[in-house]
C-alpha cells in the first residue's frame, strides 16, 4: 500500500476546499512584480541536514519575482559547481556551500547577507 498521500493541510489539497458563496471567485495568487534592490534585500544562509547526514545551503528571504531568483540560483550553482533549485524567495544548493555563497552575494550587491541558524 502506498503512502505517498499526505493531507497535513488545507493547502496541500490546493487551498479553498469548499465555499457556499454562489458568487465566490478565488483570487489567484500573485507573484510580487517589483523587486527590491539588491541592497535592500535581507538574505540569511542556513545549513540543513536531511536524511543520510546530506547538507544543503539554503538562502532565504529573497523578495521579487521568480526569473530573477532563477537567474540569481543559476549563476550560484554555476560558481558552487553544486544543483539546486529555486522556488517561492527559497534557493537550495546541494552541499555546505555557506561561505562561497555569502562571498558571491555580496559581489552580486547584496548589502544585508548574514549566516543564521547554528
Amino acid at each position: 500500500m502506498s503512502k505517498n498521500k499526505s493531507f497535513n493541510s488545507l493547502n496541500s489539497l490546493g487551498g479553498l476546499v469548499f465555499s457556499t458563496d454562489p458568487n465566490f471567485n478565488p483570487e489567484p495568487d500573485e507573484e510580487p512584480d517589483t523587486q527590491l534592490p539588491a541592497d535592500k534585500q535581507v538574505l540569511r544562509i542556513w545549513l540543513e541536514r536531511g536524511k543520510g547526514g546530506k547538507e544543503a545551503t539554503v538562502v532565504k528571504g529573497f523578495v521579487g519575482p521568480n526569473a530573477k531568483l532563477e537567474e540569481l540560483a543559476k549563476l550560484l550553482k554555476n560558481k558552487c559547481a553544486a544543483g539546486g533549485n529555486a522556488k517561492d524567495g527559497f534557493f537550495n544548493s546541494h552541499g555546505d556551500h555557506r561561505d562561497k555563497v555569502l562571498k558571491l552575494l555580496g559581489e552580486q550587491g547584496f548589502k544585508n547577507v548574514k549566516k543564521a541558524g547554528g
